[in-house]
């Protein structure tokens, strides 16, 4: 099935944008491509963690001043959340180790005490310091993005109690859902809404993909992807075994939802789900390759706004070259060949 264009004629797609701490800039450089293209409108933007930062400030700056708005808003935060920023020392110190705490290794040396003894943030932030909300709070407006209808959000967390993913929409988003998403446990104290605790999305939907096959009518979805599922050779030094693990937790679900469209979509085309409410999504993917990958686990801890532009940059030539290769099937076909992950 063929996507009918928007009124304006553009290409509507959605957005799936994977958590990943500091590298959530490469995101926010591949989304700068696609918004300075101009023949794209977003239709719905689902998030985890860092992907969940970067898709509410891209939907508050849409609905604030278009893609032009957008682009400006998401360098604000990435701005706001360096070493460049204005966040104040205890902040900055927590929003070094909340990059860094996707490498264990890193973590372990400022969270620590032994190899066994595991420094609780109820004890050694009591306060619950969070600068990811300062600046979420200078920059958002959740009450106008509450009421805008323009841009569906779908923000991934973790209920604490049952392990099941929880997907907040835009509709009833507040700063503390986005907070909720990204709740790394070793860090901060667990986020509560209506007295249920949750943790960082990333465990349960990195990112989320299944809201867009029910509450879209849009078939493409393009995944912005940090964390390689796939990596070469058997790693054995202790940051290379602890890379490994923390990119295969976080891609866990994922997979599993790659596996649930693959399926669908083969069911569709034996022709056994005519005349039921399911889809055939055509699924498209940017990523950094081995240029991203170069990028050790080590680099997420790093909240220089110099290593957020080269990131910045990777993700613009990334997105450059998605739209240069697989413009024209967007809207006719999916580019992802789901089947390479689950052979």
């Amino acid at each position: 099935m063929s996507a009918q264009p928007a009124p304006s004629g553009k290409k509507r797609i959605n957005l799936a944008l994977q958590g990943g701490g500091a590298h959530g800039a490469f995101t926010w450089g591949a989304i700068d491509a696609l918004l300075a293209d101009g023949r794209f409108e977003i239709a719905a933007v689902s998030g985890a963690s860092a992907g969940a930062m970067n898709a509410v400030v891209l939907a508050d700056g849409l609905r604030e001043g278009g893609p032009d708005g957008a682009r400006k808003q998401l360098e604000q935060f990435w701005r706001a959340v360096s070493l460049d920023g204005q966040l104040n020392e205890a902040q900055r110190s927590l929003f070094d180790a909340w990059l860094g705490a996707f490498d264990p290794l890193k973590f372990s040396e400022r969270f620590w005490q032994s190899a066994s003894s595991f420094v609780s943030p109820y004890d050694f932030n009591p306060l619950d310091i969070n600068p990811l909300r300062s600046a979420l709070v200078q920059l958002i407006d959740f009450d106008a993005l509450r009421a805008t209808d323009a841009v569906k959000l779908f923000i991934a967390a973790t209920n604490v109690h049952t392990g099941r993913i929880k997907v907040f929409h835009r509709d009833e988003l507040t700063v503390d859902m986005v907070m909720a998403s990204a709740c790394l446990p070793t860090l901060f104290k667990a986020v509560e809404i209506d007295d249920v605790p949750y943790w960082d999305g990333g465990y349960s939907g990195n990112p989320p993909l299944f809201p867009f096959f029910s509450e879209t009518d849009c078939l493409d979805v393009i995944l912005i992807q940090l964390d390689p599922i796939e990596r070469p050779g058997t790693p054995d030094s202790a940051a290379e075994i602890m890379q490994r693990m923390n990119e295969i937790t976080f891609n866990a679900p994922l997979l599993g939802e790659f596996r649930a469209i693959d399926f669908v979509a083969r069911l569709i085309d034996d022709g056994r789900l005519k005349g039921t409410h399911y889809k055939k999504v055509r699924m498209h993917l940017i990523e950094g390759g081995k240029a991203l990958a170069a990028y050790t686990a080590d680099t997420k801890l790093q909240a220089d706004y110099d290593l957020f532009k080269k990131l910045f940059a990777l993700g613009r030539r990334a997105g450059e070259q998605f739209i240069a290769d697989n413009y024209e099937a967007i809207g006719e076909k999916g580019t992802l060949n789901l089947r390479q992950y689950l052979d």
